[in-house]
């Protein structure tokens, strides 16, 4: 009799385990993220991820800054040779050409405006949070974006 009931809970659950892997598999980097500061933890800007012909690119569209910043900062350390030199970062594109390759977004790049430094990047989905990773060669950093309110303040 324990046998059997055991082999009923297994047949009842097995199944939902399959559902979350889908689910979890399926789920998409489309959207508003929320990226933090790596050093004081504080949150920097919401970037707006979307597809465009197959590909992936992300756009800021709010900065969080102090009262004493500039509250519309340009690029003005990206390279003279890139188009989003001395633009505003508020609405510049900062991820470009990501593709969807299994779970994970690849061969793409992500531009730091902060000091101008273009990487290449992938990102993939974990606990509901993007982590992204720039990297040059074989050096790395991976940052946790969380999911976004476009009302935020």
């Amino acid at each position: 009799m324990l046998k059997k009931m055991l082999i009923l809970l297994v047949c009842l659950l097995l199944p939902l385990c399959f559902v979350h892997y889908t689910f979890a598999a399926d789920q998409s980097i489309e959207g508003l993220w929320k990226t933090i500061d790596d050093k004081t933890g504080k949150k920097k800007s919401i970037v707006q991820i979307y597809k465009q012909n197959e590909k992936y690119f992300g756009k800021i569209i709010k900065l969080f800054r102090e009262p004493d910043e500039d509250q519309n900062p340009i690029c003005d350390k990206c390279a003279s040779d890139d188009p989003r030199k001395d633009q505003p970062i508020k609405g510049m594109i900062i991820l470009k050409n990501l593709e969807k390759i299994g779970n994970k977004f690849k061969n793409g790049t992500i531009l730091d405006p902060h000091n101008g430094k273009v990487y290449d990047c992938k990102l993939w989905i974990e606990d509901g949070k993007l982590k992204l990773r720039g990297y040059i060669l074989f050096l790395y950093r991976t940052q946790t974006w969380l999911p976004a309110n476009p009302t935020e303040e």
